[in-house]
């Protein structure tokens, strides 16, 4: 479908909403003029009609190609449709699920079939005043149920007040079946009217052409017998005449011993199944039946009842017998067999007569005539449930499509249509969860999102199945949230879903979660090599244990095996390796010791931060980088919606999606908290200590660099200086040279 041409007359308002800026709807006429409004300009394109916050039953009203999807067009169409249909549109932003059908435009034909509909589900409803809600258009059933003819092309036995008209119908729908009227009750349209009829004049033709039964009201039960035994009696003439050709051959031909002993030890009364496929009566070779004879107990009832109904003057049958009893009733077979109308043959040859007689099927046809003619009427009263779905969701919808304005609404009680519920985990309540259609695809978009992920199973004894979430953790630390972890999940219904994580999309929460996460890292790195070396150390030793105990276990009494020595020299280098490492690292620190020391003390503070500002700082750089991008487009994308607009979640607004425990502040006592020092005296001690802590530091000269020297003698005694007299020179009168005088 082509995108309906805009006109660019309309002046819209905008606002700037979650970092985009976005078309205001906030009147009547702004729906009015909906199909004015360029699609560059919509938040969203399509979105699914399934697994979204709103009445499914709405959707698809709204769907008008029934596709599965509420695309552009399906909006501007819907929208159309229904300004057309009220007097005042502004009244369908409110979202009301009732309505006075006085404000319908009964200037327009739209309003004025819906205005006669509605009227006539009121009258029929039996219920005063003007105003239908969506529990009178609810139950179909009960709209039809007082009405003779609703449109359908489906009459009951309401449907007509003569006596022949309702005994004709109910006959109908014993025989020959029924359909639903909209009323509910069942009833009966054209094509049934027509094969009942039909059936009674085949059934009545069929009954006309009767052939005497030869054996009364015997007849059907001899042939059921006969059909029943005519197998095994063919059979036992068929052994008879191969034992008159090879009399040697009679015993293999009678039932054998060996398969009576198979099953001899067995319950023989549920063995009917093998017995009944010995032969009827023992083989002889005359090839007659004795009637004297005893005869296979597996068909022994049906053979006695033939034998009284056909052969009672008889002591042997003969093939001939046989065939001349199959012969007595074959015209009557026959004529069993094309027997038509056998649908209304349980009403007896009398009712089918009486029937036909008063021929009723002109009349039936004219009441299903009369019904369908009032099609377009009754259609309308389903347009009236249409038009309350529509007049109750379509402005919540237009804010969750052609805006976002629910989702980014400052009041944190209105949800958007793709929120379903809340998560309630590590003591947090996160509060944009949306329903997971298509894990693969959320595998793939997601991390796209910039957010911090959690996918959860849900699980409820109220539902069966499997539901799957994701929920957004904006606020807050990563805490103890791990795979596996449980939670509680409320759907937007109130109804409770125990959660477990099952996967984790790993983004910053907040720039404080980014400036402790390069420690958290460290901490987990340096965990987990402590870990991998213990378990290194620890399968090192239980190997060694194993090969000393192995060895041991090999020793013989005698001692033969010669001791290993103690290498001294092995444990000297490892110990010389040992102090060298230790001394290494000692120097290191000393090194790093001595340089704060040489720093004043406004120094070594801003040398602190630096460290940490060098640590940190990326991490909370690119922190903030992925806040500012959060998005929720990625997520619905993956869902199936065609998002058209970034909707970013910014830092602020952020913390509206996701609330933490807070507990008020008092003083509360614990009752388990270990009992001892009063705090007062704990406080006393700990100062005290602190204060004997500085003294010996200062005592030690350990303050010197804040010029704080320190009082004993031992660090202040002045160092012996070597004086250095000038050196003058002089003449040594007996010599005449220059003496240096000290």
């Amino acid at each position: 479908m082509k995108i309906i041409s805009k006109d660019k007359k309309y002046n819209w308002e905008f606002e700037n909403i979650g970092g985009s800026t976005r078309v205001k709807i906030t009147s009547g006429e702004d729906i009015v003029h909906l199909e004015e409004l360029d699609p560059k300009m919509w938040t969203v394109l399509s979105c699914p009609v399934k697994g979204l916050e709103i009445d499914e039953k709405s959707l698809s009203c709204i769907d008008n190609d029934h596709d599965g999807k509420i695309r552009v067009n399906d909006i501007i169409s819907t929208a159309r449709w229904i300004t057309s249909a009220v007097s005042n549109p502004d009244l369908i932003l409110e979202g009301r699920d009732s309505f006075d059908i006085e404000s319908f435009d009964r200037g327009n034909a739209t309003g004025l079939k819906l205005y006669k509909s509605a009227k006539q589900i009121l009258e029929n409803l039996g219920k005063d005043g003007n105003v239908i809600s969506l529990s009178d258009t609810a139950d179909i059933a009960a709209i039809f149920a007082k009405t003779r003819f609703n449109g359908d092309g489906i009459i009951t036995e309401a449907s007509s007040d003569e006596v022949s008209d309702k005994e004709a119908i109910a006959s109908i729908i014993a025989t020959v079946g029924s359909v639903t009227d909209r009323s509910g009750a069942p009833g009966i349209n054209a094509d049934l009217i027509a094969s009942f009829y039909q059936a009674l004049a085949d059934w009545t033709e069929w009954s006309q052409g009767c052939v005497k039964a030869p054996y009364g009201e015997q007849t059907d039960k001899v042939i059921g017998a006969f059909n029943a035994l005519n197998p095994k009696v063919r059979d036992y003439f068929m052994r008879s005449r191969l034992a008159a050709f090879s009399p040697a051959s009679t015993a293999s031909l009678d039932v054998q011993t060996s398969r009576i002993e198979s099953i001899s030890s067995e319950n023989l009364a549920e063995q009917t199944s093998e017995i009944a496929t010995y032969p009827l009566l023992h083989i002889g070779t005359d090839g007659v039946i004795d009637l004297s004879e005893p005869v296979n107990p597996a068909w022994a009832s049906q053979f006695g009842f033939i034998r009284t109904a056909a052969f009672a003057d008889r002591k042997t049958i003969t093939e001939e017998d046989w065939n001349a009893l199959e012969a007595s009733f074959a015209d009557y077979t026959a004529w069993k067999a094309s027997r038509k109308g056998a649908e209304v043959e349980s009403l007896g040859a009398e009712k089918i007569a009486s029937l036909l007689e008063a021929d009723r099927k002109a009349v039936l046809l004219e009441l299903v005539e009369k019904d369908a003619t009032l099609a377009e009427e009754a259609s309308d009263i389903e347009n009236v449930d249409k038009f309350l779905h529509i007049f109750r969701d379509f402005g919540r919808l237009l804010r969750n499509f052609v805006t976002f304005q629910d989702f980014y609404d400052k009041d944190s009680r209105t949800k958007s249509i793709f929120q379903s519920g809340t998560l309630i985990i590590d003591q947090r309540a996160c509060h944009f969860c949306m329903k997971v259609d298509d894990m693969a695809k959320h595998n793939t978009m997601a991390p796209a999102s910039g957010m911090y992920l959690l996918y959860c199973d849900c699980t409820t004894k109220d539902k069966a199945g499997k539901l799957q979430i994701v929920a957004a953790v904006t606020v807050g630390d990563v805490g103890d949230l791990s795979v596996g972890k449980n939670a509680i999940y409320y759907d937007n219904a109130g109804v409770e879903w125990d959660a477990v994580i099952t996967k984790i999309i790993d983004n910053p929460i907040s720039i404080a979660q980014a400036f402790w996460s390069p420690y958290r890292r460290m901490a987990t790195a340096i965990e987990n090599l402590i870990n991998k070396n213990a378990a290194e150390k620890d399968s090192a030793v239980m190997k060694d244990m194993n090969a000393k105990l192995t060895e041991a276990k090999d020793l013989k009494p005698d001692g033969n095996k010669e001791a290993v020595p103690f290498d001294i020299g092995k444990f000297a280098g490892i110990f010389a390796a040992l102090g060298m490492a230790v001394g290494m690292i000692g120097t290191a620190l000393a090194s790093l010791v001595k340089g704060f020391v040489s720093l004043t003390w406004w120094q070594v503070i801003l040398a602190f931060l630096g460290i940490m500002l060098v640590i940190s700082g990326p991490a909370m750089i690119m922190a903030w980088l992925k806040l500012r991008r959060r998005n929720i487009a990625p997520l619905l994308n993956a869902n199936g919606w065609a998002i058209n607009a970034s909707s970013k979640i910014s830092i602020l607004f952020g913390e509206t999606l996701t609330d933490i425990a807070r507990f008020p502040k008092l003083k509360l006592k614990d009752p388990y908290a270990k009992k001892g020092v009063a705090p007062w005296k704990r406080w006393t001690i700990s100062i005290a200590c602190l204060i004997v802590v500085l003294v010996v530091l200062w005592l030690c000269n350990l303050f010197a660099w804040a010029k704080l020297p320190s009082a004993l003698p031992c660090f202040n005694s002045e160092q012996t200086e070597t004086v250095v007299e000038e050196c003058v020179p002089s003449e040594d009168a007996a010599t005449g040279a220059e003496v240096v005088a000290e």
